[in-house]
């Protein structure tokens, strides 16, 4: 038995009373598991792709510690950018690796975290955005920590969940010099929507499921949806999507663009779904390319990325 069982049954049933008490505990019991994000282990480190690199811990929030990989940029600058880069729900550093030479050979260090709950970081008792969020915060002061990164030029990085989060990270901390958001949605409540809907939650089940969560994460979705984000951002930022994205439809995409401030944002939109591209390695050069202008002061080169829209 799943959320998608149990909901409708729970709430119906539920007529106050010791009883409903009881179900009401293991409902919400039900709905934390059911939307919990699995742990997916590493199983190569950035040593596969041919590069250097540190294994380190990072303090976070709630007394925990994240996992992450700390790349030093090729260029061997005293005081150089640096990016932070983040996977998605259910994701891992190992997921974003194809990313680590690009970063790496423009001049970028790099530091692949794992959030909280998630690869060899620490579990906590949820995973959420703004969670996300805090650890983004926290590899950013690491960073700031080590010799060699210029604090005024560091970039994130980050997929889905992990690129909400880094918009809203670069919306709370203005010394973010650039974001690059891939497979963002726009807002958390209309992506569990989706979500519960394909699970044939009925409405009245999912407004109770999304109340729950909302009061769970202790933030209104509103404020802390990429859509709000993107309109606080002060840096420039990329959204990359997949035009055959049907986790996160492509419009979303454009709906960030839309509420970006004017000349800060671009849209890239590429042949791929929500996790891959047809053309991976013109979708990461031109990742690196737009950091490497942004961080560096140097015009990017995309390998003449194949791309369906470029706005900017």
């Amino acid at each position: 038995m799943n959320v998608s069982d149990v909901v409708p049954l729970a709430v119906w049933f539920a007529g106050g009373g010791g009883a409903w008490l009881l179900l009401r505990t293991a409902l919400h019991r039900l709905i934390r598991a059911g939307l919990a994000a699995p742990r997916v282990v590493e199983a190569q480190d950035p040593a596969q792709a041919g590069l250097s690199f540190r294994t380190v811990r990072i303090a976070t929030v709630n007394q925990r510690s994240l996992h992450g990989w700390w790349i030093p940029s090729a260029s061997g600058q005293d005081s150089g950018p640096a990016v932070v880069v983040l996977h998605g729900w259910g994701g891992n550093a190992e997921m974003m690796l194809p990313l680590a030479r690009p970063l790496h050979e423009a001049g970028l260090g790099a530091l692949f975290i794992d959030a909280r709950c998630h690869g060899l970081s620490d579990d906590d008792s949820f995973a959420s955005l703004p969670r996300f969020a805090e650890d983004v915060d926290h590899a950013c002061e690491w960073l700031i920590g080590q010799a060699g990164v210029a604090a005024g030029k560091i970039g994130l990085i980050g997929h889905s969940v992990g690129a909400g989060a880094v918009l809203l990270a670069a919306a709370r901390r203005p010394t973010v010099a650039a974001v690059v958001s891939v497979s963002a949605f726009v807002h958390p409540a209309e992506m569990m929507q989706r979500w519960l809907a394909a699970r044939k939650v009925p409405g009245w089940a999912r407004r109770y499921v999304l109340a729950y969560v909302q009061n769970v994460i202790g933030h209104r979705f509103d404020d802390i949806a990429p859509l709000t984000s993107m309109g606080r951002l002060q840096c420039p930022v990329l959204l990359v999507h997949g035009e055959d994205d049907e986790v996160v439809p492509v419009e979303d995409a454009r709906r960030l663009y839309r509420a970006g401030r004017q000349g800060k944002a671009r849209l890239l939109v590429l042949p791929g779904d929500h996790e891959t591209f047809v053309d991976l390695p013109s979708e990461v050069a031109a990742i690196a390319g737009f950091l490497r202008q942004m961080l560096v002061g140097v015009d990017p080169v995309t390998a003449g990325a194949r791309c369906t829209e470029l706005l900017s």
